[in-house]
């Protein structure tokens, strides 16, 4: 029971960081139907910049606050990130908007590689360690363990969480995107200016990405160029798990598939009599994926069609 309380934890913390990428993909999707598989890839930024800063602060002041070191790193990689959520909108996927959809896919994992190419060139090939600024207290419970860091984690996503689904549903923006969402051409007609609408579903998703990328680099400790790939599949899973275009979908999928893959992790080599180690635990993601497509195809909570935004 300590070993399941135990994974369960890890789960939770892990599926928060899946639901707020994959919060990228299904806004997206629910306003230009577009699967932004370079989203990953912004995550990975914000986590390199993010390192980058904490590195920088640390070594010149080892004594330097937490708070100082993650708020600082914060202000750097969201405007980052933003920004090249914003160019990659503007360049590549604004132009393609009325032509067909495999070339809107190609486009997107073409800028996938570009992002990678660039951050290995900005940051080279290995991996950076993110300075331990946080020396978080451990709390027992069941037997099971669970660190500050994991709480802050949960928190801060469960508060962001709220707070986007209170954007799309209680503000102007959030109305904007919901008529784009359900019909482009008559929402531009009502005066829904909609290339800002589509460039502030990129805005926001990027910055959720940064958020991601640093709560990813605090609680493993590394970043590296090509850290973004899986986990941008893995978030997409979820997106698709929960209902692609549902936002309470995307944060259920999150959630449910960090769960899955943790106890996947902490049971499959009993399940395989000692076969398979804890390595393999990314098979789990998608081979959720694969049942996903197979029984359910709108996910979990159903796609959003009406409502997408």
């Amino acid at each position: 029971m300590d070993i399941f309380i135990q994974q369960l934890i890890n789960g939770v913390t892990l599926g928060s960081v899946y639901a707020l990428v994959a919060l990228g993909y299904t806004m997206v999707y629910g306003i230009i139907w577009l699967i932004n598989f370079a989203h990953g890839d912004v995550v990975m930024i914000g986590a390199m910049a993010a390192t980058t800063i904490a590195i920088s602060l640390v070594g010149g002041d080892p004594g330097t606050s937490a708070f100082v070191v993650l708020g600082v790193g914060l202000l750097v990689s969201v405007p980052l990130c933003m920004a090249v959520g914003w160019t990659a909108e503007r360049v590549a996927y604004r132009p393609l908007r009325r032509a067909p959809r495999l070339a809107a896919l190609i486009t997107a994992i073409g800028v996938s590689i570009i992002l990678q190419n660039v951050a290995m060139m900005s940051w080279g090939r290995n991996y950076l360690n993110f300075p331990q600024v946080l020396s978080p207290r451990v709390f027992e419970f069941a037997g099971a363990r669970m660190s500050t860091l994991q709480i802050a984690i949960v928190v801060i996503a469960a508060l962001i969480m709220g707070g986007l689904l209170a954007v799309v549903h209680k503000t102007r923006l959030g109305t904007a995107m919901r008529a784009t969402a359900q019909n482009r051409e008559v929402a531009g007609l009502m005066g829904v200016n909609i290339n800002t609408v589509i460039s502030a579903a990129f805005l926001i998703g990027s910055a959720l990405a940064a958020v991601a990328g640093m709560m990813v680099a605090t609680y493993y400790g590394v970043s590296q160029y090509t850290m973004g790939f899986m986990l941008g599949l893995k978030a997409f899973t979820a997106a698709v798990l929960g209902g692609i275009g549902n936002l309470v979908g995307a944060m259920a999928g999150g959630l449910l598939l960090g769960i899955i893959e943790s106890l996947g992790a902490g049971y499959i080599g009993d399940l395989t009599g000692g076969f398979l180690g804890s390595h393999y635990q990314d098979v789990f993601a998608f081979f959720v994926l694969v049942l996903v497509l197979i029984f359910r195809p709108s996910g979990l909570l159903g796609e959003r069609v009406g409502d997408r935004a």
